[in-house]
């Protein structure tokens, strides 16, 4: 297996894992969002949502394309399945 490939995932890996717990933190604050006086505001917050799941929607398409790399076949050992002919008598 290639090192440099290895790194990759791995780096991939974590940056998946920094942008989920950016969009969880971002929901946190939506969740816990207050106004200047101390009074809970519902609709104060709505920026933080929508950042949650920006970053959330950006996550899960790389996490996708993450799997799909740690998925893939070794193109060096490549094997082609192919069916014989039959016969007809």
């Amino acid at each position: 297996m290639d090192i440099t490939k290895q790194y990759g995932r791995t780096l991939g890996l974590l940056g998946l894992a920094i942008f989920a717990a950016i969009a969880a933190w971002q929901f946190y604050l939506f969740a816990t969002f207050k106004s200047h006086d101390g009074i809970v505001d519902l609709q104060g917050g709505t920026i933080h949502l929508w950042i949650a799941i920006g970053i959330g929607l950006v996550t899960c398409v790389g996490t996708f394309f993450v799997i799909s790399s740690f998925r893939s076949y070794d193109r060096q050992n490549e094997m082609h399945i192919t069916s014989q002919a039959s016969r007809l008598r």
